[in-house]
Parts: C-alpha cells; sequence; structure tokens
C-alpha cells in the first residue's frame, strides 16, 4: 500500500497497476509494483508437489470464477480472496499466526520461511553457493556466504570428521576441533598418512573424495583444460 499522497508525488513510475479502492475514505491504494531491482526478476525451479499445488490452486480460482459469475472480481491473481481481491499482507501474517498457534511452533515471522528455505538449500546441495544465490536473487554470493556461514561452518565440520576418519581410521561419531595451527603445521599428519599408503589406496581414497564432492571434479576438470 502506498498513500494517496505520497502517490501523487512519485507519480505512476514503477506502479503497474493500481487496484480499486473498496471504501472511498481509505488514505491509501492498494498497487501492484515492478519488482525493485534487476536480480528480482529471475527464473525459479519449483518442486514438483510446489508445481501441483499451483495446478490445483488454479482449477479452485476458475470453478469461483464460474460459480460468482461477474460477481468475481478478477485481477488475473493465483493468490486472491473468494471474491477474487488482493490477499494482503496482513490477511498473511494473521493466517500464519494461527498456524503457529495452532501447532504450538516456535514463534517467527512469515519472512523467516525464506532463510528456512535458504538454509535447507544449501544443506542439501553441499553448500553450492552459486546455485541458491540463484533462488535467493541475493546480487553477490558473498552476501550468502556472509548471512548464511554458520551452515557452510556446520559443513566444513563434517568434511573435518569424514578425514579423521579416512586418514586417521576409527568409527562411530567423531568429534571435531576447531584449531589455530598454521597451514604448515595442520599439513605435517595428513601427508605422513599418505605416504603409508600404497597407490590403490590412494587411488580409492581419491576416487572416494571425489565421488563426494562433485565442485573439486569440476574445479580439476577446469584446470585440465586451462593446462591442455
Amino acid at each position: 500500500r502506498i498513500s494517496r499522497e505520497s502517490l501523487a508525488q512519485i507519480g505512476e513510475k514503477g506502479i503497474m497497476f493500481k487496484f480499486p479502492t473498496m471504501r472511498g475514505c481509505n488514505s491509501t491504494v492498494l498497487t501492484l509494483k515492478e519488482p525493485k531491482t534487476k536480480t528480482s526478476v529471475r527464473k525459479v525451479f519449483l518442486p514438483r508437489a510446489v508445481a501441483e499445488m499451483l495446478v490445483e490452486r488454479r482449477k479452485t480460482i476458475d470453478e469461483l470464477k464460474e460459480l460468482l459469475g461477474d460477481e468475481y472480481r478478477d485481477y488475473d491473481l493465483v493468490f486472491a480472496s473468494t471474491q477474487g481481491t488482493p490477499t494482503e499482507a496482513n490477511c498473511i501474517n494473521r493466517a500464519f499466526s494461527k498456524l503457529i498457534a495452532d501447532n504450538n511452533l516456535p514463534k517467527v515471522v512469515f519472512h523467516s520461511l525464506r532463510h528456512t528455505s535458504t538454509t535447507y538449500k544449501l544443506k542439501l546441495s553441499g553448500g553450492d553457493i552459486k546455485a541458491v544465490q540463484g533462488d535467493t536473487g541475493h546480487a553477490q554470493a558473498t552476501m550468502v556466504t556472509e548471512r548464511y556461514a554458520h551452515i557452510l561452518d556446520d559443513d566444513r565440520r563434517v568434511n573435518a570428521a569424514r578425514f579423521q576418519k579416512e586418514f586417521y581410521g576409527g568409527g562411530g561419531t567423531v568429534e571435531t576441533t576447531e584449531v589455530t595451527e598454521s597451514p604448515k603445521e595442520q599439513q605435517i599428519p595428513m601427508q605422513d598418512s599418505l605416504q603409508n599408503l600404497d597407490a590403490a589406496a590412494k587411488q580409492q581414497l581419491l576416487l572416494k573424495l571425489l565421488t563426494e564432492s562433485p565442485d573439486m571434479v569440476a574445479l580439476l576438470t577446469a584446470l585440465a583444460g586451462r593446462s591442455a
């Protein structure tokens, strides 16, 4: 929503549509605006379940149009009231708060769903920042790493545990510890462990690490292409 006074000052710039005012005494106007930045206009790949929900939503809208006829205010909206009018933020927030209360969930705001989505995508993709950035719309990849660094730290701890198991043996739960030794000091035990492996064991270990790290495969392929 935007106040009538502000609307008169800025004009029609960036405004795609102004919805009719239900009451003449309203001091604000509900508008449909263009996205704020160029990166806001992007392609997002939806899970099949979400796509199917949108298909069902479309069927529901078509049924409402047929039932209400001219009484349905058709603004070509996906998320609208049963009469076709826009669903405003306060309605969404009330429904979200009710959902949280009814299910005894932690109190969070609706925007928290964006952070949850980004967190899970980083975890499921193994920290593929560029792929996640394409969905979030962050202008720079560094914006993702700075905000969600704690997620990447968790993955680094997992990697440390894997190295512990592969190079030093042992199974079960492996505890990891943050260290402050210089890079040279940290490399010595790893180098000793590699020297104790025969050629076949080294090849098997290398294959395992590459299989678990597609990013490393891409990097080595790129380096090989440059040297060719």
